[in-house]
C-alpha cells in the first residue's frame, strides 16, 4: 500500500516548514522580539496615558498604541522579513535543486510566503502579548482597568496582522518579479511620504467614511470623534468595528490576493537574463561531428577505417607538428631579448591611494548596476518636492531669507531618506563579497585593510551626497516658481554644508562600524532602525539632548545659522558630529575581520622570512624590505 497523503506531507506544508526553520536560524526574528518588546515597554511606562489619565489597558489606548506600532514599525521590518526569501534561492543557487523536487509554481510561493509571514507575526505579537502582560504591574499615577484578554488579541489581528498581509504580499511580489531586494527597501522607506501624500488627498477629496474605507493603516478611526473628550469617557469607549472598517480590511485582504495572483501569473523558475534560444538550447557537452574516437577514428569515418591506417595519419600529425614546432622555436630564439625587471609594489603611499582608487571605482560601478538607483532617485526627489509644494515654507524670520527656509525645509526632509540610504547600501556593500563568496580570494591580496574599508565608506557617502544635489535644483526651482525672491545659492549651501554633511558622514560611519560589530546584516539593520526610531521619537517629543542626537534632527532652525552665538554652538556639535565618526571608523579598523581571519605570523627562513596568513587559502610571492615573504 502506498504511503497516504496528509496535508502536513504536502510540498506546500514542506515549503512553509522549511522557511520556518531557516528563520530560527536568523538572528533577524530574535532581534526583532526583544525590539517590540521593549517598544511595548516604552509606550506603557513613558507614553502619553500616565500624563492623560488614559487607562492603558482600555480598548481606546491599545487601537492608539497598535496604530502607532503599525505605522512606525511594520514596513520597514516587513520588508526585511518578506523582501528576499525568493531572492535568496536565487542568490545560493539552490532554485534548480528545488524545482526538480515535485512542488508546484503556487506550492512554492505560497509555501515561501506563508512561512516568512507567520515568522514575523509571531514577531509582531511579542509586542501585543507584552502590553497584555504589562497589566499586572503599574505606576503611580497609572489607570489600569481589571485584567483584559481579548481586546489585546482581537485588535492586534484586526489592525496589524491584516494590515501586514496587504503590505508582506506588496512586497513579496516586488522582491520576486524584480529580483532585488534594494527596490523592496527602497519601497519600504518611500510608504511613509506616499502615506502622508495620500492621507492629505484623502483629507480634501473625500468625507471621513470613505477616508475610512481607504486608510491602508486605519489611522483615521481615530478622528471618529474622541478629540476633546474626558479621560473617564475614553476609557470606557467600546470600540467596535463598523460597515466601513470591515470594508477596508476585506479590501486589504483583497489586495494581498491580488499581488500574489499577479506574481503566480508573473513568475518565472528560470533565472532572469537569459533569452528564450538560452532558456530553450540543449546542454550538448561539445560532442560535435569531429570529436575523436578511443580508437582513433572520428565520429564520421572511424567505422570504416582500421587501427592500422589511423596510427599512419596520427604519426604524420605528430612528425608534422614536431617540424613546424621546431621552426618556430629557432625563430623565436632568433627574436630573443632581454626583458626589463618589472616588480609589484604594494607597499608606500602611492600604491595605498591607487588600491583606493580601484576600489572606489569597483564600489562605483557595482552602484551603477543596481537597479534600485532607479528607483530610489526620482522617489527621492519626488517626495521632498511634494513634501515641500504640499506644506510650503514658512516666512522667514529674523535674518533668514527664503532660501534659507526651502534648504531647511528639503534638509529635514532628506534626513529620512539618507538615513535609509546609509543603512541599507552600506550594509549591502559591506556583505556582498561574502555572499558572493568572494571575501576569501580579495582579503589574500596584498592591500591594506582600509583599501577594503574606505571605498565601501566613501562609496555609500557619495551616493548620499550625490542625491542631494538634485533635490537642490528642484527646490531652487520651486522657490523661482513660488516668486519667493531672492535666490541666495549660498543659504542653500551653506545649510546643506553645516547640517547635511556631518549627518550624513557619521550616518555612513555608524552603519560601516555596526557592520563591522555585529557582522550580521539583518542585525545590523535592525539596530540601525532602533536606534534611528529612537532618536526620531525623542526629538519628536520634545526629549533628548544635542550628545544624543549627532543628526541635529530638530534642534535647529534656520535663524539658527545666521546668528552668531547660536551657530557658534551648531558648528562645535559637528565638530562633535564628525569626531564620533572618526571614532566609529576607527573602531571598524580594530575589529575589522581581515585582521583575525587573516593573521599574519612571520618566521625567519635562512636569509628571507615567510609570511603566513593562517586561513586564507591563496597563495602568493612578493618581497618585503631586504627579504622574501610567501603567503601560503
Amino acid at each position: 500500500m502506498g504511503a497516504v497523503s496528509t496535508p502536513l506531507s504536502s510540498p506546500l506544508a514542506a515549503v512553509f516548514r522549511a522557511e520556518v526553520l531557516y528563520n530560527l536560524k536568523r538572528v533577524a526574528p530574535y532581534a526583532m522580539v526583544p525590539l517590540f518588546s521593549a517598544n511595548a515597554l516604552l509606550w506603557w511606562g513613558w507614553g502619553p496615558a500616565v500624563a492623560r489619565g488614559w487607562a492603558v489597558n482600555s480598548d481606546f489606548y491599545i487601537v492608539w498604541l497598535l496604530g502607532g506600532f503599525s505605522f512606525m514599525t511594520m514596513p520597514l521590518f516587513i520588508a526585511m522579513m518578506m523582501g528576499d526569501p525568493v531572492i535568496r534561492d536565487y542568490r545560493l543557487r539552490v532554485d534548480p535543486l528545488i524545482f526538480s523536487k515535485p512542488v508546484g509554481r503556487g506550492e512554492y510561493l505560497l509555501g515561501k510566503f506563508f512561512g516568512n509571514f507567520f515568522v514575523l507575526v509571531c514577531c509582531q505579537a511579542c509586542f501585543a502579548l507584552t502590553a497584555l502582560a504589562l497589566q499586572a504591574f503599574r505606576t503611580d499615577g497609572m489607570v489600569v482597568l481589571p485584567a483584559r484578554v481579548l481586546p489585546y488579541l482581537q485588535h492586534f489581528l484586526f489592525f496589524v496582522v491584516v494590515s501586514s498581509l496587504a503590505l508582506a504580499a506588496v512586497f513579496f511580489t516586488v522582491g520576486t518579479l524584480t529580483r532585488n531586494v534594494k527596490v523592496v527597501y527602497a519601497l519600504a522607506v518611500s510608504f511613509y511620504p506616499l502615506y502622508v501624500t495620500w492621507q492629505l488627498v484623502m483629507k480634501r477629496l473625500l468625507p471621513l467614511r470613505w477616508r475610512v474605507t481607504l486608510d491602508p493603516l486605519l489611522f483615521n478611526v481615530a478622528a471618529n470623534g474622541w478629540h476633546g473628550r474626558s479621560a473617564e469617557w475614553l476609557n470606557q469607549l467600546v470600540v467596535a468595528y463598523d460597515g466601513g472598517m470591515v470594508a477596508n480590511r476585506l479590501l486589504m485582504v483583497g489586495v494581498a490576493l491580488a499581488c500574489l495572483s499577479l506574481l503566480y501569473l508573473r513568475f518565472s523558475t528560470i533565472e532572469r537574463g537569459g533569452g528564450r534560444e538560452a532558456r530553450n538550447q540543449t546542454l550538448t557537452l561539445g560532442l560535435g561531428a569531429g570529436v575523436e574516437r578511443p580508437g582513433g577514428g572520428s565520429e564520421a569515418g572511424g567505422a570504416e577505417e582500421g587501427y592500422g591506417a589511423a596510427d599512419a595519419r596520427g604519426a604524420v600529425v605528430v612528425a608534422e607538428k614536431v617540424t613546424a614546432g621546431t621552426a618556430a622555436g629557432e625563430t623565436a630564439a632568433a627574436r630573443l631579448a632581454e626583458l626589463p625587471r618589472v616588480e609589484v609594489v604594494t607597499g608606500g603611499r602611492r600604491a595605498a591611494v591607487s588600491q583606493f582608487r580601484a576600489a572606489l571605482g569597483v564600489e562605483f560601478r557595482l552602484l551603477r548596476a543596481e537597479r534600485s538607483l532607479v528607483v530610489v532617485a526620482p522617489l527621492v526627489v519626488f517626495a521632498c518636492v511634494l513634501e515641500l509644494a504640499a506644506f510650503g515654507v514658512a516666512p522667514p524670520v529674523a535674518h533668514a531669507s527664503y532660501s534659507a527656509a526651502y534648504a531647511a525645509r528639503t534638509a529635514e526632509g532628506l534626513l529620512l531618506f539618507l538615513f535609509g540610504v546609509a543603512v541599507f547600501y552600506a550594509g549591502e556593500a559591506m556583505h556582498r563579497d561574502r555572499e558572493l563568496r568572494v571575501e576569501p580570494v580579495l582579503w589574500s591580496t596584498p592591500a591594506p585593510d582600509f583599501a577594503f574599508l574606505l571605498p565601501k565608506f566613501a562609496a555609500t557617502l557619495l551616493l548620499s551626497l550625490s542625491l542631494v544635489a538634485p533635490v537642490a535644483a528642484a527646490a531652487v526651482l520651486l522657490q523661482l516658481y513660488s516668486g519667493h525672491a531672492p535666490l541666495e545659492p549660498l543659504a542653500y549651501l551653506r545649510t546643506y554644508a553645516v547640517i547635511l554633511l556631518p549627518s550624513v558622514v557619521f550616518m555612513c560611519a555608524a552603519s560601516v562600524s555596526l557592520n563591522v560589530l555585529l557582522r550580521d546584516k539583518y542585525l545590523a539593520y535592525a539596530f540601525s532602525l532602533a536606534a534611528g526610531g529612537t532618536v526620531y521619537y525623542l526629538a519628536s517629543q520634545g526629549h533628548g539632548g544635542w550628545l544624543s542626537n549627532p543628526a541635529l534632527y530638530n534642534l535647529w532652525t534656520p535663524a539658527d545659522l545666521f546668528d552668531g552665538r547660536r551657530l557658534a554652538r551648531i558648528l562645535t556639535h559637528r565638530v562633535y558630529c564628525l569626531a564620533l565618526s572618526s571614532m566609529l571608523l576607527s573602531l571598524a579598523f580594530v575589529f575589522f575581520g581581515r585582521g583575525s581571519a587573516g593573521l599574519c605570523v612571520w618566521e625567519g627562513c635562512g636569509g628571507a622570512r615567510l609570511r603566513r596568513h593562517k586561513s586564507l587559502g591563496a597563495r602568493g610571492f612578493g618581497r618585503e624590505g631586504d627579504g622574501a615573504y610567501l603567503y601560503l
